[in-house]
C-alpha cells in the first residue's frame, strides 16, 4: 500500500492527486479483505464483475495509462478479443498475486509522477471516440482520469462485496484499521 504524507502538503498538487487516487484504490483493495480465492472470482450480480477481476482491471488500466504517458509498452496488451480477460482472475492468477501487482503499479505511478517536473507535461492520446477531442493530455488529466475510473470501480467493489457476504465499506475500513 502506497502511503502519502497527509492528504495534502500546501503546494503539492501531485501529492494531493496521488492521495485521492490511493484512497480510491484502497476502496477496491479493502473490498477483497478476507476473501477466499473462490470468493474473489465469484460474480454475485448479473454483471461479469468479480472483486478479483476489478482489482486486476484497475491495476492493468493504471499501468497501461502510465506506460502511455511514459511512451513505453504496457505490461499487458488488451485487444477487443481479449479485453474481457482484464476483468477476471484467470487460471494461475491469484488474489494475492493480483494484490502484489496492484501495489507495484501504485508504487511505479507515484515514483514516476513525482519524478516529473510538472503536471503540465503532456503525452499523446490514441485516436478513439471515447478519448477527449485532443491530441495530447497533461499528467494532471491522467491523474484525474485515474481517480475517476478507480472511484467508479470502487463503487462497484462495494456492491459486489456486500452481495457476497454482507460486508460493507465502513466495516471493512474498521477491519483494515
Amino acid at each position: 500500500m502506497v502511503k502519502h504524507v497527509g492528504p495534502e502538503r500546501p503546494g503539492d498538487e501531485a501529492g494531493a492527486l496521488l492521495a485521492f487516487l490511493d484512497e480510491q484504490r484502497g476502496g477496491i483493495r479493502r473490498a477483497t479483505l478476507g476473501l477466499t480465492e473462490e470468493q474473489a472470482r465469484q460474480r454475485p450480480c448479473a454483471s461479469e464483475l468479480s472483486l478479483g477481476g476489478l482489482l486486476k482491471h484497475t491495476a492493468e488500466t493504471e499501468q497501461g495509462w502510465l506506460a502511455r504517458a511514459r511512451g513505453t509498452a504496457p505490461d499487458t496488451v488488451r485487444t477487443p478479443e481479449n479485453w474481457h480477460e482484464s476483468h477476471a482472475l484467470l487460471d494461475g492468477e491469484t488474489l494475492e498475486g493480483t494484490r502484489a501487482y496492484a501495489e507495484k503499479v501504485a508504487r511505479e505511478t507515484e515514483e514516476w509522477i513525482r519524478s516529473r517536473p510538472s503536471l503540465d507535461e503532456t503525452f499523446p492520446l490514441p485516436e478513439a471516440p471515447w478519448f477527449p477531442d485532443a491530441e495530447a493530455v497533461s499528467l494532471r488529466w491522467l491523474l484525474l482520469h485515474l481517480i475517476r475510473e478507480t472511484a467508479r470501480h470502487a463503487g462497484h467493489a462495494d456492491i459486489l462485496r456486500e452481495q457476497l457476504d454482507g460486508e460493507t465499506a465502513f466495516a471493512l475500513v474498521a477491519r483494515e484499521g
